[in-house]
């Protein structure tokens, strides 16, 4: 008898998306047309997206995502952070699936056996996986988007400097193995006025558009600028360099004042995409 899959199922759906296959498909292709649209000068190779709910950040989600509809991958690597679980390293799941509303994703299990062999901080389990939304919102743009891809989704619990380089060194190597987009998750900056907001979320914008992620580093770590997933981004920016990426541009940004009139206490929201 074979083994039963083991497959990661919804945990916010209903509460940052629709619970519902149908609704969620029509509000993800809403939000994808409706996306502001900056054509690619190149191949994209990897893009920055927030993660909360798709009422407040999924128009610029769908800004970075738009633009893949059409494209085909072997592999996504989404790399989040942990919001919910403290844990040395990076997690990647060691199941075989991970399911939305929309259907189940493949995990890539070739490609992570080659990441835990190549790169010491990564460990293999659940940790960071179990309640996280990180990863799981992205998921439903890449299904509508890409149709069939295979996933590895890795969870930071630590976002020291060289933690991120050193994961950002490990996915740089491995993304030329085959065809692979790169997603950052992250929100910018929590719970400022709006005006304070986004002037912190700007540091962040230009280091993006400078493709300087030594140099977000050293703003997340001083406190100029602020990212709850700061250390993913800089991982995926430092992979994207390394494997050939020349050019990044931040595509669009809003705060969640912006949807709900409330400028008194902000997240800031930003979406990049990079080029190959």
């Amino acid at each position: 008898m074979a083994a039963a899959r083991a497959v990661r199922p919804p945990a916010v759906g209903g509460m940052f998306y629709p619970a519902d296959p149908a609704t969620l498909r029509r509000q993800v292709r809403k939000l994808l047309d409706a996306a502001p649209r900056k054509h690619p000068t190149g191949s994209i190779a990897g893009i920055i997206a927030p993660h909360a709910g798709y009422m407040y950040s999924g128009l610029t989600a769908a800004a970075a995502y738009a633009p893949l509809a059409g494209m085909s991958f072997d592999t996504v690597v989404v790399v989040a952070p942990s919001h919910r679980e403290y844990f040395p390293g990076v997690s990647v799941y060691s199941g075989d699936e991970y399911q939305t509303p929309l259907g189940s994703v493949p995990i890539d299990t070739e490609l992570r056996e080659l990441l835990l062999a190549s790169c010491p901080l990564v460990r293999s389990g659940e940790a960071g996986h179990r309640e996280e939304h990180a990863v799981e919102v992205q998921l439903p743009f890449l299904q509508e988007t890409l149709g069939s891809f295979a996933l590895l989704p890795l969870v930071m619990g630590e976002q020291r400097r060289e933690e991120c380089l050193a994961l950002g060194r490990c996915l740089g190597d491995l993304a030329g193995s085959r065809k692979t987009l790169l997603v950052a998750s992250t929100d910018c900056s929590h719970y400022h006025a709006a005006r304070v907001a986004v002037a912190m979320d700007q540091v962040m914008v230009e280091d993006i558009n400078r493709f300087d992620y030594e140099q977000l580093m050293t703003d997340l770590e001083s406190g100029t600028t602020e990212a709850c997933g700061g250390g993913p981004t800089v991982a995926v920016m430092a992979a994207l360099h390394r494997a050939g990426a020349r050019r990044m541009d931040v595509v669009h940004h809003c705060t969640s004042g912006d949807i709900t009139g409330d400028t008194r206490s902000v997240v800031g929201y930003l979406s990049a995409r990079a080029w190959s």
